[in-house]
């Protein structure tokens, strides 16, 4: 497999500039407060949960040792639904691929509206993500994406590197 992460497969969907840039090591958003206040979410409304990092590629916002193995990703707003899951699914194929663990639900925890949708690792997923994968190694070997401006750039980390 390769050393995509799940911050990869979620910037995939959101903007591929800052898939290419956060990929290239320029990483901007250690200094955001929306990932501040993320952070400040996630260690509020969990606070017995500890996140856990396999193999420094995949970052578990907590994991449920029932049957079965549930993993949750905890995240602040819905609006990015779809970014959301694709990370939450790639985390699920990992962990099958990788550690042969395949008795896994997934979680997408909204705190917030006290939202939680389970997600399942279904074969046309996978084949989804394999294609999604491929897509992201095409972006990261290329030459930077031009941005595509949209309502949500203004919030960026690195909106000011694209636009200033």
């Amino acid at each position: 497999m390769s050393s995509i992460n799940g911050t990869q497969i979620n910037y995939y969907f959101i903007c591929k500039t800052k898939l290419w840039l956060f990929s290239h090591n320029i990483q901007m958003e250690q200094e955001s407060d929306d990932v501040a206040l993320g952070k400040q979410l996630h260690e509020k409304s969990y606070k017995r949960e500890k996140e856990f990092l396999i193999d420094n590629l995949i970052n578990v916002d907590f994991i449920k040792n029932t049957n079965p193995i549930e993993i949750h990703e905890v995240k602040k707003t819905q609006k990015m639904e779809k970014s959301h899951e694709f990370q939450l699914l790639y985390y699920m194929y990992y962990l099958k691929h990788e550690k042969n663990i395949d008795n896994i639900v997934g979680y997408l925890d909204y705190p917030s509206n006290r939202e939680k949708i389970q997600i399942e690792l279904t074969e046309e997923k996978e084949s989804m993500l394999e294609e999604i994968i491929e897509n992201i190694k095409g972006t990261i070997s290329g030459g930077i994406p031009k941005p595509k401006k949209s309502r949500i750039c203004r919030k960026c980390a690195y909106f000011e590197f694209c636009y200033i």
